[in-house]
């Protein structure tokens, strides 16, 4: 069984098509990069004191937050906060949606049957979060999985706590 924890979706913010914004229920901030809001033409982020510790343990510290952005996914538009790092990014890969994203739009992630769903009042949208990467424009309420880094990361975890409890002995 593959793991949904996380997977890309087609959305549009404003007039910028992002084919490949990637749904990280790992991640607890919205994240877009400063060329993606330089493409939206937003000329301010409100500033932030916040640091960002990424996953090779560095920290990041944001260029500012643009809050209630309307994001389109298929018919749907929901408002969404962002955090704006310079960072670098793939050709149309360039947002983080999170957790309360997720929640905001009423997802459903059923692992059995490889869908999510989202909801809006009495609508909702189906999306196949198995299907492969390989992605046409118009195909509007698909989506797709991304290989996590999951059982790296915890190897590494596993690794670290073995070597502090042969420190303390």
């Amino acid at each position: 069984m593959k793991d949904p924890g996380s997977f890309q979706i087609h959305c549009i913010i404003g007039d910028i098509t992002i084919e490949k914004a990637l749904c990280d229920l790992g991640s607890s901030i919205n994240l877009m990069s400063l060329n993606m809001i330089r493409r939206m033409r937003i000329e301010e982020a409100k500033p932030t004191r916040m640091a960002l510790q990424l996953a090779d343990r560095t920290f990041k510290f944001p260029h500012g937050v643009v809050e209630d952005l309307l994001v389109k996914v298929g018919e749907f538009i929901f408002p969404a906060d962002f955090v704006v790092l310079d960072m670098e990014e793939e050709a149309n890969t360039s947002i983080i949606l999170e957790r309360p994203f997720l929640a905001t739009v009423g997802a459903i992630i059923d692992v059995q049957k490889g869908e999510l769903v989202l909801r809006l009042h009495e609508e909702k949208m189906v999306f196949n979060i198995f299907k492969s990467m390989s992605y046409p424009k118009e195909a509007i309420g698909e989506c797709m999985m991304v290989d996590t880094i999951e059982q790296i990361v915890q190897g590494v975890l596993e690794e670290e706590q073995y070597e502090r409890s042969m420190e303390l002995e």
